[in-house]
């Protein structure tokens, strides 16, 4: 039975809900206020209105707010018992907007992989994945990346001891295998162009056995502190930090042996995790966004030493920012070679239901003069 609490926490919850304020931001701002709700009661709010959002569509829109989450709760109980439960013609309609299908051919396994909860990945310390299984237990290997746990328990990740040790950082498969394809070696100078709160970063750092050193930019201050509080947790000290906007007035003349830019993007790839999402993101944003992830790789491209690497990341499966920007890319810089990634093809798209992560697109090239 379906608790009638915590439908009403929710319902209160998506009275506070607009485009500007997404809906993780305002639950973190109802439980500031709210402080009856305990952390499973928390967890219970939170779950009951993301499944709001994944089920949207299917919603009688004349019912009350606690009949429309106790309504989305029940369609996914439904759909965990047997995905089959709804078919594919109905989420190819109701589960995305209608734009999206003019920019993502959807498989209908990553259409049904995104009406599931998302999973918990852990990435721990490199080598230490198997330790750190047993330590906190509840966890699975992947064969995908040597150091990805998928954490299925249910304890505060935040409150253990191997969390405040720096023992393993809470980041996706998907984001996990961007800094697979860097690669970076010990000793080489690298770029995370749009570092944000420096969850790629700190991964580079750990492959690079902090020794070398990586700018971290970024446009916002606020995150870049909050990169440095965790580059301290972790113990990591090969960086530096400096606010960049994206524009041609780069931070530093460095060239460099690798640069990510791990571009803002309409976030299309995080839809299982964001559900939200989906009724904010528009056609227009993907329009203006492909603009700045193409000046972004242009305005960095000049840093790159004679065979660096510039790797392309953007968690979104839209066609106009992912293979429209690298093609595009790639014609206009003739001294840049195209390059495999992860051993496969030099434009890789990870789609959700492939990996149990996020949708990501990846493309890489080497300066050859």
């Amino acid at each position: 039975m379906i608790d009638s609490l915590t439908l009403n926490h929710a319902a209160r919850v998506l009275t506070t809900i607009t485009p500007e304020l997404r809906a993780d931001a305002a639950l973190r701002k109802y439980f500031i206020s709210a402080r009856r709700p305990g952390p499973r009661e928390k967890r219970a709010i939170s779950r009951a209105v993301f499944t709001y959002f994944r089920w949207f569509r299917w919603l009688d829109e004349n019912a009350s707010a606690q009949k429309k989450v106790e309504e989305a709760l029940k369609f996914q109980e439904r759909y965990d018992k047997s995905h089959t439960s709804i078919k594919a013609e109905a989420l190819s309609a109701l589960a995305i907007p209608s734009w999206a299908r003019n920019e993502v051919d959807f498989p209908v396994e990553t259409l049904r992989q995104i009406q599931t909860e998302p999973p918990l990945w852990l990435r721990a310390r490199p080598g230490a994945a198997a330790k750190l299984a047993t330590t906190l237990g509840n966890c699975e290997i992947t064969p995908h990346s040597p150091d990805a746990l998928h954490y299925r328990g249910n304890q505060d990740l935040f409150l253990t001891p191997a969390f405040h040790n720096g023992a393993f950082e809470i980041q996706d498969l998907a984001s996990q295998l961007v800094g697979l394809a860097c690669a970076p070696k010990p000793g080489e100078t690298w770029w995370d162009g749009c570092s944000g709160e420096g969850g790629k970063m700190l991964h580079l750092a750990d492959l690079m056995q902090n020794k070398g050193l990586i700018w971290a930019t970024d446009r916002s201050e606020r995150r870049l502190h909050t990169l440095k509080q965790r580059a301290a947790r972790a113990k990591i000290f090969n960086f530096r930090v400096a606010q960049w906007d994206g524009s041609d007035a780069l931070p530093t003349r460095t060239k460099f042996d690798g640069i990510l830019i791990d571009a803002p993007c309409s976030g299309l790839g995080t839809w299982q995790r964001n559900p939200h999402a989906r009724w904010t993101a528009t056609e227009n944003d993907v329009s203006e966004l492909a603009a700045i992830q193409r000046q972004l790789l242009e305005n960095v491209s000049g840093s790159l030493k004679l065979n660096g690497r510039l790797i392309y990341a953007v968690c979104t499966l839209t066609r106009s920012e992912t293979t429209a920007v690298a093609n595009a890319f790639t014609a206009a810089h003739p001294e840049l070679e195209p390059q495999p990634i992860l051993g496969k093809t030099p434009q890789l798209t990870l789609w959700p239901h492939e990996y149990n992560a996020n949708g990501m697109f990846i493309a890489e090239w080497k300066r050859k003069t």
